[in-house]
Parts: structure tokens; C-alpha cells; sequence
């Protein structure tokens, strides 16, 4: 029982009261308020313009936007009209405002260029509705406690208001239609979540109700909110599933291609994953396929979930002649050779890189060896070396660079001047250098 009392409300809650007034005081956009919303917006769209999130997430700690869409959820948990109406009118004189202040800006903008801030607030799903719902029950269930905390700015940057309302008036600027209905409509799904979020709670938190003199008013009124929620959610949720189905593709694409695209002879140049289309294309570098061969990878699609994708293998001259069709016939023989030309370079690219890493492993390997023959041969000398590390290395000063080699010998007991000079002269013959190029340390 203990477990359970931890999660109980009833200690914490705020008078009713003072919940009620404090989501009314929110409600009206006017002077301060206002402005403050048309700031926030200016900031918002810079932050989207130059594609700064820090920016953005500026704009949503100062926007005023929740307090009419809190102001939705609670009027009509409690059944009342006059709040209900008040809300509707400040949500939409916001939102237009909002939406012309953020039009006017990205007309007089000259960045035009549509980046990532933009573009991840241009296609909600069903996980914008989870987000937004848990976002109104935080927000609702901090304002009616008497721990509020900063939980509103919070549930401000999580269900990211401002953003999209910024969005849709960059999609009208630019004449952009698809930017702006998909803004548009993330904005809708977030505003209306916070309202089901809050008037859920508010029921659950038993706040008294208003009543309503006509029950078909009261009817009808209910009605209309499911309505809402219903014809709001649902293309949501088809969007989810779009998401999730095209992921799944990418992720088996890039399976199928790392563990079945790796033909003899051959070596992929490029790769290109279509999840809108279902389409896998690979180009292919190195000798004329097989017979058949090609047809083999595509009967592994199926073992990848990929039953229904086009697979697409482009090879040699078939890649070399894929943009010649308009060309005419004189241009040909230029297309092909230039197409060559950048197939030789790509294999002499790897080749010169695979050449570069043998000879750096060659290297690391003979000075393994070198430190470890090093090392035997001190040990003969001091069996009271303990260990002996050899690194050849790069010293700085203010002027210059030059290689030197480093070695750490670490000794049982402290080694004298003598000794130290002695293993000095040892090393510098040994490695055929010079004492300047030697840095040796003592260890005990």
C-alpha cells in the first residue's frame, strides 16, 4: 500500500479555485501577452531559418500558447461555455497571429532553404499524439498541484508549439502547400491532445462541474469533441504506420545489402535506398556478371521481408550507358569514355587506399617486432627491467616538427647516471640514430 500511496494526487492538489484561475488568467491574448507571442515567433522563425535548435528552443520557453489550449480541456471538463468560447477565440486570434507574423517574416526573409528544423515538423504521426497527450497531462496535473515547478516550459519544448505554427507560415511564404497543411496539421494534433489531456484530468480530478440548462446542449458539446479527437487522430495514426513500415524497409535493405551484395569479382560503388518507392538500386564495379547471377540475389529478397521490392543491378557497360538514351550517337562514344573514366578512378581510389593501409600496417608490424627484439636484448642485459614501451613518434616545439623515437623502461630499482647513459649509447647504435632523435624515461 505504501508503493501505491507514492503516486496518490490528494495531498499535493491544488484548491480547486485556484486551479480554475490560474488556466483562465492564461487564457486571454492581449498586450503583454500578445507581444510576447509575436517575439516568440520571430525567434522561433530564426531558429527554423539558420536551423538552430537552441534557438528554437528558446522560442518555446517564452511562448504563451498553452494557456488558451489548457484553457480548451479545462472548460470543457467542467462544462463550462463562457471559458469554452473565450478559449476558441484566443486559440485561433494566437494561432492567426502566430501564422501571419511568420508569414510576413519568411516573405521578407532571403533564406528560402527548407532544413532539417523545418522539414521533421512537415509529416506528424501517432507519436506526435502520444507525445502531446503525455505533454497535457504533465502540464495539467503541474498547474493543479501546489509543486509546480517548470514543468509548463517543459511540456512548451516537448510538444513543440511554436515550430510548426512557424512551419506553416514558411509552407504560404514559399507557396510550399505540402509544408503548410503538414505544420499546420501538427500543430492541430498537439493543441488538441493537450485539450483531451486536460480535460481528462480534470475530471479525474473531480473539479466542480458547471451546469448545462439545455442536455441536448450538453450533448451535442460532448459530440463534437469526440468528433475532434477522432477525425484528428486517425490520419495520425496512418501516418505511424507509414514511419515504422518505411524504417522497417531501410533497416532490411541495409541487411540484405551487407550480407547478400557482396558478389566475387566484383565491388558495390553505390547503393540507393528508395522506403517511398520500395526500391533497392546497387551499381557494381569489376567483371561482366554471371548468368543468372543476378537473378539469384533477387530470389534472397523474400528472406529480408522484402517480397514486394524492386531490386535493381547496374553493372559495366549497362552502367556506363544508363544516361546515353537522348544522347544521339555522336555524344556516346564521349559519355562512355567519361563514365569509364570515373569508374577507373573510383577502383583507383581503392586501390591507392588499400596500398596506403599495408604500408601502414606493415610499418606498426616491424615496430612490434623491432620493440619486442628491443626489449630481449635489455632484459639480457638489465634483468631488472621490468617492461620497455617504443613508440615512434612526432615531437613539436615552437618552430618545427621532427620523428623521434620514445622509450619507457621501467626498472625494479632506481637506475643510476651511469647506466642511464650507458642504455643511451646502446639504443642510439642500435637504432642507427642520432641521441637527439632518442627520448628515453625511467620508470620505477
Amino acid at each position: 500500500m505504501r508503493l501505491i500511496d507514492n503516486f496518490r494526487l490528494k495531498e499535493e492538489r491544488e484548491e480547486y479555485r485556484v486551479i480554475i484561475e490560474t488556466i483562465e488568467k492564461s487564457v486571454p491574448f492581449k498586450g503583454t501577452n500578445l507581444w510576447i507571442l509575436v517575439f516568440a515567433i520571430l525567434i522561433a522563425c530564426l531558429g527554423l531559418n539558420v536551423n538552430s535548435t537552441a534557438v528554437i528552443i528558446g522560442a518555446m520557453l517564452v511562448s504563451p500558447l498553452m494557456g488558451p489550449i489548457m484553457g480548451l480541456g479545462l472548460s470543457m471538463g467542467i462544462n463550462d461555455l463562457a471559458l469554452l468560447r473565450k478559449s476558441v477565440y484566443n486559440y485561433l486570434f494566437a494561432a492567426a497571429v502566430g501564422l501571419a507574423t511568420s508569414t510576413v517574416y519568411f516573405l521578407m526573409s532571403p533564406l528560402r532553404d527548407a532544413h532539417s528544423e523545418i522539414l521533421s515538423r512537415t509529416s506528424p504521426n501517432i507519436y506526435d499524439v502520444l507525445i502531446a497527450l503525455a505533454g497535457g497531462f504533465a502540464g495539467i496535473l503541474a498547474t493543479s498541484s501546489k509543486q509546480k515547478g517548470n514543468v509548463i516550459p517543459g511540456v512548451a519544448i516537448a510538444t513543440a508549439l511554436m515550430p510548426p505554427l512557424c512551419t506553416a507560415g514558411f509552407g504560404l511564404a514559399t507557396f510550399q502547400f505540402h509544408y503548410f497543411f503538414g505544420a499546420l496539421y501538427l500543430f492541430v494534433i498537439n493543441s488538441v491532445f493537450i485539450g483531451v489531456a486536460t480535460l481528462i484530468t480534470t475530471r479525474y480530478l473531480r473539479l466542480p462541474l458547471k451546469d448545462i440548462p439545455d442536455p441536448k446542449e450538453k450533448k451535442r458539446t460532448e459530440q463534437i469533441i469526440w468528433a475532434v479527437v477522432i477525425v484528428t487522430i486517425l490520419p495520425s495514426v496512418y501516418f505511424g504506420y507509414d514511419v515504422v513500415a518505411k524504417n522497417r524497409f531501410l533497416k532490411n535493405a541495409e541487411s540484405f545489402i551487407a550480407l547478400e551484395a557482396n558478389l566475387p569479382n566484383n565491388y558495390l560503388l553505390s547503393k540507393s535506398i528508395d522506403a517511398e518507392k520500395k526500391t533497392i538500386t546497387l551499381t557494381y564495379g569489376g567483371e561482366l556478371f554471371e548468368p543468372g547471377e543476378i537473378e539469384e540475389l533477387k530470389m534472397r529478397l523474400p528472406y529480408y521481408d522484402l517480397d514486394t521490392s524492386m531490386l535493381t543491378v547496374t553493372q559495366g557497360f549497362a552502367y556506363l550507358a544508363e544516361d546515353i538514351k537522348d544522347e544521339g550517337e555522336d555524344p556516346l562514344v564521349v559519355a562512355l569514355n567519361e563514365k569509364e573514366n570515373q569508374l577507373n578512378q573510383a577502383i583507383g581510389e581503392k586501390d591507392k587506399a588499400i596500398r596506403e593501409l599495408s604500408v601502414i600496417l606493415n610499418t606498426l608490424n616491424d615496430e612490434k617486432e623491432l620493440s619486442w627484439q628491443l626489449y630481449n636484448e635489455l632484459k639480457a642485459q638489465y634483468p631488472e627491467l621490468l617492461s620497455f614501451i617504443l613508440s615512434n613518434t612526432i615531437e613539436n616545439d615552437e618552430s618545427t616538427q621532427s620523428k623521434v623515437w620514445v622509450a619507457v623502461l621501467k626498472f625494479k630499482a632506481r637506475v643510476n647516471d651511469k647506466d642511464k647513459k650507458r642504455i643511451m649509447d646502446w639504443m642510439s647504435a642500435r637504432l642507427g640514430l642520432e641521441e637527439a632523435q632518442i627520448r628515453l624515461i625511467f620508470e620505477t
